[in-house]
């Protein structure tokens, strides 16, 4: 018993600050800058390879250490380190959408005061309650313009940056079939906002999901801003 749990410790201990176990953590020290990961919430995971490296359910994120992750095989979706004291994310189902059907290799979750306020501003308006939509702002470009070989690089000013907005339930997990759901029904999107909750973002590496949660928080806090002084998300 002994051996495994080296062997486990082994798949976290790196002197490499790109390792997942210590990158995710160097994030949600960062997140919690931002006030994204406050009060235990939000989570990012990372896949390397064959292996998903999860930050853990009900902790502060700016405090964790490369030893509180939780490790999983991919294919088989069975845990290969499991932290005894610390229970698994309650956000490990959505992380695993976001890997399997967008083949990402970061997703992060953030609880973003923005991201909450422009789903509660679009709940007010009933044709658009399920989508958050905005145009002619120069941060849109810091969005990808979608999947495939014909959509590559990122969207244009004059572009309309859309990204879904679904229901939120009383216990994270059970967001798994709306949020497949909204991925299948919005083949480009690279993130979905939960309403009244917060934002999943992943992207095709860490440095493009962590850019694209920084370039979208922005877009929703102008977003708002524009809001309060009467002016149109969408130009006409």
């Amino acid at each position: 018993m002994a051996a495994l749990e080296q062997h486990a410790d082994a798949l976290v201990t790196s002197d490499d600050p790109q390792h997942p176990a210590n990158l995710i953590c160097e994030l949600c020290r960062k997140f919690y800058t931002l006030g994204w990961v406050t009060g235990t919430g939000g989570g990012t995971s990372i896949r390397k390879d064959d292996k998903l490296f999860i930050a853990p359910s009900g902790v502060q994120k700016e405090l964790m250490r490369p030893g509180d992750m939780f490790v999983m095989d991919f294919e088989s979706k069975e845990y290969l380190r499991r932290p005894p004291v610390l229970k698994p994310s309650a956000c490990t189902p959505l992380f695993l959408a976001a890997f399997t059907l967008r083949n990402a290799e970061c997703c992060i979750h953030t609880h973003s005061q923005w991201a909450v306020l422009v789903t509660l501003l679009c709940e007010r308006k009933a044709s658009e309650s399920n989508v958050f939509a905005i145009s002619t702002l120069e941060q849109i470009k810091g969005v990808p313009r979608g999947y495939g070989p014909e959509k590559k690089g990122n969207l244009g000013y004059y572009d309309t940056l859309k990204i879904p907005i679904i229901e939120n339930t009383p216990h994270e997990e059970d967001l798994k079939d709306t949020l497949e759901q909204a991925i299948q029904d919005w083949p480009d999107a690279h993130a979905v906002l939960v309403k009244r909750h917060g934002i999943y973002v992943w992207g095709k590496d860490v440095a493009q999901a962590k850019t694209l949660c920084e370039s979208l928080d922005y877009i929703f806090q102008l977003a708002v801003e524009m809001h309060k002084l009467g002016l149109p998300w969408v130009k006409e």
